[in-house]
């Protein structure tokens, strides 16, 4: 009887063993599948970010005013180390934007991994003397209601309106002794989004100097 007990235990242990491998071929199949649809997500995410912070409309939506790409070269620039399966995961992206070999302005990708909710990334947009022309958010876990209201909060007529203003000089909430209106009831997102905004501002630079350099 005990024998036969044993066997029983054995065949179970098998079976659930079968159906792991089962389930674990299964998700990397799945995964497989979905890897590059994600990423292909992710890139028309980016485009579309580039588009709309290259491009100003009026309340009914139309374009007023755009920058337009009219490339020639290479004008993807990453600044910062890859990580440890060689990506730029958390580095500021520059995406330099030339009218007839001009410099015409930038759209640039900047995160900050304290804001409220954790990992924020914003992309800035700039016009040919280096101030904003629009933004746009890319990522973030901020509380609806409050946090995610950066989206529009920073935009041109709103209350923290940041639009046309240059990050030459730090921006930074009036909390902060800054001339910038903080989103109510959530300083720690707009210190957080000013950050990435500086930060996007400071590593344009550095590209814009290394594209003179060559």
């Amino acid at each position: 009887m005990a024998k036969k007990a044993q066997s029983t235990l054995l065949n179970m242990l098998l079976a659930l063993t079968a159906i792991a491998l089962v389930a674990a071929a299964a998700l990397a199949a799945l995964n497989g599948v979905t890897k590059d649809s994600i990423a292909q997500v992710e890139k028309n995410k980016v485009q579309t970010a580039i588009t709309d912070v290259l491009r100003q409309v009026d309340g009914q939506g139309n374009v007023v005013c755009e920058i337009k790409f009219d490339n020639t070269k290479d004008t993807v620039i990453y600044i910062g180390e890859k990580n440890d399966k060689g990506k730029y995961s958390d580095s500021v992206v520059c995406h330099l934007a030339y009218a007839q070999e001009q410099y015409a302005g930038a759209a640039v990708e900047a995160a900050d991994p304290n804001g409220f909710g954790g990992y924020f990334k914003v992309m800035v947009g700039f016009d040919a003397d280096n101030n904003i022309y629009g933004y746009s958010i890319l990522k973030t876990s901020e509380t609806p209601g409050l946090g995610a209201k950066a989206d529009q909060w920073f935009q041109k007529s709103s209350k923290g309106d940041i639009i046309g203003k240059s990050p030459s000089t730090e921006l930074k909430v009036k909390k902060d002794k800054g001339d910038v209106d903080a989103i109510t009831g959530s300083t720690i997102t707009s210190r957080a989004f000013l950050r990435c905004v500086n930060k996007a501002y400071a590593n344009l630079q550095t590209a814009l100097n290394s594209q003179s350099n060559q």
